[in-house]
């Protein structure tokens, strides 16, 4: 008996997190796939001057880099598992590794919402 998407996504919605992220890990396994979404380049802007340049500039994806733990690790640690999704001893290991980075390809908007919450957990972050 084959599931429709709409009941398919009813279950997945009523799942926690660390189950979202460990049928992933099975999905890519056994289809031989990865969910990572690929990072394209930017395209570099037309030269007909600046009229859209800094609009694309804050459309172009940035990387998170967490370049300083400092004194409160236990809330940067939440902070990383908020932004990533990672279970708490991936999250303790990308926090270990600092400087590091957390999330690739994200969007100006996000990146500077997710680089205030780290700063807010005592941390010191970067987007590049």
């Amino acid at each position: 008996m084959a599931l429709s998407k709409e009941e398919i996504l009813e279950a997945i919605s009523e799942m926690s997190v660390i189950d979202i992220v460990d049928l992933i890990s099975a999905m890519e396994e056994k289809f031989g796939v990865s969910a990572a979404a690929p990072v394209a380049a930017a395209a570099a802007p037309a030269a007909g001057g600046d009229a859209g340049g800094e609009e694309a500039a804050d459309d172009a994806p940035v990387d998170i880099h967490l370049t300083d733990v400092g004194d409160k690790k236990v809330d940067v640690i939440k902070a990383v598992r908020a932004i990533t999704g990672l279970g708490l001893k991936d999250a303790k290991a990308l926090v270990d590794e600092a400087p590091s980075v957390i999330k690739e390809g994200v969007n100006k908007a996000e990146a500077d919402e997710h680089a205030k919450a780290l700063e807010e957990a005592g941390a010191k972050a970067e987007l590049k």
